[in-house]
């Protein structure tokens, strides 16, 4: 009998709290892992009449042979064949690109940390210029804090270029920014479901530690330091600034970052996150638990696919 939800998954610890929700709740529900999965293009078999996909783009740090862009492949073919894909084919091409999600938050009219885009390491250097020091090179596709590197001058950065140390993207993609003084050293993650606010919790940021991931899985993780974080409510305007953003990225589930500048109080969104693992310890940090949430909405989403 096919089950009702297939869930796409890499990491093999990051979702034993859903598959834990979704057995409590009684759903039937297949996991798929992507490490070894293969696909018939001309299949029009489905594993589900919906399907969830947690792909994280830190997969890379994890495989040599990612799957990234294979889950996307693989994504469009099972919602090209009928499935009600959730955070598809089309999520993945926004949620690998740091440089789309800026060019999306910027055409929706919000502020967003000053950057350039390069697909060559010799060209930071020039793209670099008339911005302010220190800025930070990226990786297009980072995830858990990867490919992000603070220079302190032109001078550092060309040295690093000619070392062969700074930071490279699996798709060859970079960017230069801003680096942003964040006010009271923290960023602030909202939480969306079916593109409407889920919570919000403030992350501190300490300097150049970029690795902010706040779920179980990443706080247990062999000498990683605490990080510290407690829920917040944003203002209303970043509020529905944020579901704007989700909704135009077709997020079912996931995050919008921002930061508040510190030297003049402006709000910058810099990330979208199809991922986005939930806080760890949502009761003690919350007072309820997302997952359940996240129940109801796939249950939601199975009835009308049914």
């Amino acid at each position: 009998m096919k089950p009702d939800l297939a869930v796409l998954y890499e990491h093999p610890l990051w979702f034993e709290p859903l598959f834990a929700a979704l057995d409590r709740r009684g759903v039937a529900y297949q996991a798929i892992r992507l490490s070894d999965h293969g696909f018939d293009p001309a299949s029009t078999g489905i594993p589900a009449p919906v399907v969830l996909s947690r792909v994280a783009m830190s997969s890379f740090l994890r495989e040599v042979e990612h799957p990234i862009f294979y889950a996307e492949a693989l994504l469009a073919h099972w919602a090209a064949n009928g499935a009600r894909v959730l955070n598809g084919a089309e999520v993945i091409a926004v949620d690998s690109s740091k440089a789309r999600q800026l060019s999306l938050i910027s055409r929706l009219g919000y502020g967003v940390p000053k950057t350039r885009v390069v697909h060559r390491r010799e060209d930071l250097v020039e793209a670099a210029r008339g911005m302010a020091w220190p800025l930070m090179v990226k990786a297009n596709i980072g995830g858990s804090g990867a490919g992000i590197t603070r220079y302190a001058s032109e001078e550092e950065l060309a040295r690093s270029i000619r070392d062969g140390t700074v930071p490279d993207s699996v798709d060859s993609v970079l960017l230069v920014q801003d680096y942003v003084p964040a006010r009271g050293g923290a960023i602030i993650r909202v939480e969306t479901l079916g593109g409407k606010f889920l919570y919000a919790i403030e992350v501190e940021s300490g300097g150049d530690n970029f690795d902010l991931c706040p779920a179980d899985a990443c706080l247990a993780q062999p000498g990683r330091a605490a990080v510290r974080m407690q829920a917040v409510q944003p203002p209303p305007e970043l509020v529905e600034a944020a579901e704007r953003i989700a909704q135009a990225t077709g997020l079912a589930v996931g995050g919008v970052e921002y930061l508040v500048d510190d030297r003049d109080g402006t709000p910058l969104f810099y990330d979208i996150n199809a991922l986005s693992n939930f806080v760890a310890k949502p009761l003690e940090v919350l007072g309820w638990d997302p997952h359940e949430r996240l129940v109801d909405y796939l249950q939601a989403e199975i009835g009308r696919a049914g």
